[in-house]
């Protein structure tokens, strides 16, 4: 006899600043769920309920009209899953501020027994709660040092595509979305579900890590003069530097007061810092140019290959031919 799921209530929150994209592929996948199970003779697993603030609401604005569209505060119940989408927004503070007035709702939710799972972006907000404080957690890629500098109390994995850790759940950046949600179709309805989901929309399962989508930009932002001094030094003399020494020798600062300013400004020491300028070089050689790995090498300021080849698959997570085999200019 086949296992029989309970139905699980969904709330989706459409947050102000929501990505469009991310709830779509959302909606998407667990509507697909639906039918696989349905088709199986078996009862829906899903029930989608949207969820907005009253002020949201009272525009009546929407483009999800096939879909239950309630306020937070109408929902006395507790729900099985909160999902939060990722934002659309150049202003991460301000998009979180107009939103603040769901965290007091996702932490009474959290308190009594939903779980929660953001994606992509979306871990801001699940971050702004508190809820991920001492727990795994990931997000874009590119977002993960703002993310860092933001929550320091929350174990960032930038690195992984997904992270579980008791009843929270995060993703990556864009596709990564994908991997959570089939996640949690695979919870829910059972592995043989998960994979029909996962051919349908051609999504790879053994994906783990998103290291090679990410590209290291340097934060200027931080208005210490002094540390911007280094940046650019480190950025323009990468490929020479043969220790930090010659960088931070003449800077009128102890180097243990120069470092300390420095991660605290960037989120990175110096040596991570020159790593990741020449990491990237390295990257855009591979992607863009015929060079042989040996001339990038020494164009990104390494003189030892196996040095650069265990640095490079750090940073990126894949070997220097696997990454232009991936991503070369065609």
């Amino acid at each position: 006899m086949k296992k029989q799921f309970s139905m699980k209530r969904i709330g989706l929150v459409l947050a102000e600043d929501y990505k469009l994209l991310s709830v779509a592929a959302l909606l998407e996948v667990l509507e697909t769920a639906n039918k696989l199970v349905v088709q199986k003779g078996q009862e829906v697993p899903f029930t989608i309920t949207i969820y907005q603030l009253p002020t949201q609401l009272a525009t009546g604005e929407t483009v999800f009209h096939d879909y239950t569209i309630q306020s937070i505060a109408e929902e006395k119940g507790v729900l099985d899953v909160i999902l939060l989408p990722a934002f659309t927004t150049n202003d991460m503070p301000a998009t979180i501020g107009k939103n603040l007035a769901y965290i007091p709702w996702l932490q009474q939710q959290y308190r009594s027994g939903a779980e929660v799972a953001s994606f992509c972006s979306g871990a801001f907000l699940f971050g702004a709660s508190g809820l991920l404080n001492g727990k795994s957690a990931t997000t874009h890629v590119d977002a993960c040092a703002a993310f860092a500098r933001t929550f320091p109390e929350v174990k960032l994995k930038p690195n992984e595509t997904v992270t579980v850790d008791e009843r929270t759940f995060t993703s990556g950046g864009s596709t990564s979305l994908f991997h959570l949600i089939i996640l949690l179709v695979q919870k829910y309805c059972g592995h043989e579900i998960a994979i029909q989901v996962a051919k349908l929309f051609a999504i790879d399962m053994d994906r783990y890590q998103q290291s090679y989508f990410g590209t290291f930009r340097p934060n200027y932002t931080h208005n210490d003069a002094l540390v911007t001094s280094v940046q650019e030094r480190i950025e323009k003399h990468f490929d020479k530097i043969e220790n930090l020494e010659e960088v931070l020798s003449d800077v009128p600062s102890s180097r243990r007061n120069l470092v300390r300013r420095f991660k605290l400004a960037t989120g990175i020491p110096p040596i991570e810092y020159l790593q990741n300028i020449r990491i990237e070089t390295a990257k855009r050689h591979l992607e863009q140019s015929q060079l042989s790995v040996s001339e990038i090498i020494d164009k990104s300021g390494y003189t030892d290959p196996k040095s650069f080849r265990k640095v490079f698959q750090k940073k990126v997570g894949m070997k220097p031919l696997e990454y232009r085999e991936k991503f070369k200019v065609r």
